[in-house]
């Protein structure tokens, strides 16, 4: 969350970069009024609880004394203040639980550097890689659910009888393609990131830290009888592998990356790019993280940037890097770059990884701090991630990119070594 300290002393400021997301001036000052009475209702409560204090030592002296009247009187005002006490105590319990809330929800402020903008339409492209489009064929011009139904790899309607709308199923060298492109993702960053295989059932408190409750609850899949919920990125428990702790400043930067399933319920997606695999509940994803200090957060930036183009380029897939607008900027996001690939028989960009820091927002929610090595109080660490690869929008490119008049698919030289020998998709052997 944003550091609440800003709301006291830098309002107007405040308010007017949260303007930049879109965030009204009432929620921000509601935050700050939420604030002002909890501190107001505290100190009143810390008042009588010190001049309860006090009346307990003078009822003491008193009956020692053998003032017993006076012991009494103060006795009977000392009740009425622990009464008066009760009431402030409770008073401060409420307020500070909807000022939690409102903390929570409130976004994280944009960089200065990120561009003005409301919507998707204000994205700034900063480069455009590859992309001809008098180079497709017709072969090409096919889309993905289409080829995949061809070629036996991809069955959408099995998948739905299983899970339902939107559980795509992979079958044969349609599944190989999937792990293949996990695999590559993996070995691809395994030279400066430390694999870790998370659980993908995370508690409350894990998904509160990135920022996705509670304001997207329903986007999420939840497991009420244990409280649990599946995740949506593996963003969420590298993140919090560091909750509550404090790391040596010599350690940072941490490098973690993991691969997982993904969960999403695309609570708004009705309507919107559903067919095949551009919008799906489940799919799986290689995420790439740092935690760091802020002097380090500009270059890591830049590093997973540069790290998620270089799986596209390998892939051979034309793509374009989108600088996004304060406006689409994500609930925890201070800066953003969106990697998108072109895919042909869609005739779409698809957005393949989204790249972003979150400054101390995550870090602030989940307590992650660094002691300085130059000695000093703790300071909250900076978060970054990004998409090494999700692959069902890259494996949408790729088969319908790599599709030659015959109807096969061409596997990227790249993917080979986790092919078992194959270089083309030519089908399954079974339906």
């Amino acid at each position: 969350m944003i550091d609440l300290r800003r709301l006291r002393v830098e309002l107007e400021a405040t308010t007017a970069s949260l303007a930049r997301k879109g965030v009204p001036a009432e929620e921000v000052q509601r935050a700050a009024a939420l604030d002002a009475q909890h501190r107001q209702v505290a100190s009143k409560a810390e008042e009588l609880r010190a001049r309860i204090k006090v009346l307990s030592k003078q009822v003491g002296d008193a009956m020692r004394s053998g003032d017993a009247g006076n012991g009494e009187a103060l006795r009977e005002e000392s009740k009425r203040l622990g009464e008066e006490l009760a009431v402030a105590d409770e008073e401060s319990s409420s307020v500070e639980f909807l000022l939690r809330d409102a903390m929570l929800r409130l976004p994280n402020l944009p960089s200065d550097d990120a561009p003005d903008g409301t919507s998707e339409a204000d994205n700034v492209i900063v480069r455009t890689v590859g992309y001809d489009p008098s180079r497709y064929g017709p072969h090409q011009r096919v889309p993905h659910w289409d080829v995949g139904t061809d070629l036996q790899i991809l069955d959408l309607e099995r998948g739905a009888k299983i899970g339902g709308s939107m559980f795509p199923l992979f079958k044969g060298q349609g599944a190989t393609l999937v792990r293949a492109l996990c695999q590559l993702a993996l070995d691809r960053n395994a030279d400066a990131y430390t694999e870790v295989r998370p659980p993908t059932l995370v508690r409350t408190p894990v998904l509160e830290a990135v920022g996705q409750l509670p304001k997207f609850a329903d986007d999420a899949y939840h497991l009420e009888r244990d409280d649990l919920w599946a995740v949506p990125t593996a963003e969420v428990p590298l993140t919090s592998m560091r909750a509550n702790e404090i790391i040596p400043e010599e350690e940072l930067p941490l490098r973690l990356m993991a691969y997982t399933p993904c969960y999403r319920r695309e609570a708004g997606a009705a309507g919107r790019d559903t067919r095949g695999l551009l919008r799906v509940h489940e799919f799986d994803k290689v995420e790439i993280l740092a935690i760091c200090r802020r002097e380090q957060s500009a270059a890591l930036h830049m590093e997973i940037l540069e790290r998620a183009i270089g799986a596209v380029e390998v892939l051979g897939l034309p793509y374009r890097v989108l600088d996004i607008c304060a406006g689409d900027l994500g609930q925890s996001h201070a800066r953003s770059f969106d990697v998108e690939v072109y895919s042909p028989g869609c005739d779409m960009w698809l957005e393949v990884s989204s790249v972003s820091w979150f400054s101390d927002y995550q870090a602030r929610r989940a307590s992650i701090r660094y002691r300085p090595k130059a000695g000093g109080p703790t300071q909250i660490c900076d978060t970054l991630n990004g998409s090494a690869l999700a692959v069902p929008r890259i494996w949408a490119a790729i088969v319908e990119t790599y599709r030659q008049p015959d109807g096969s698919v061409e596997i990227p030289a790249c993917l080979h070594p986790y092919f078992r020998g194959s270089t083309s998709i030519a089908g399954s052997v079974s339906r």
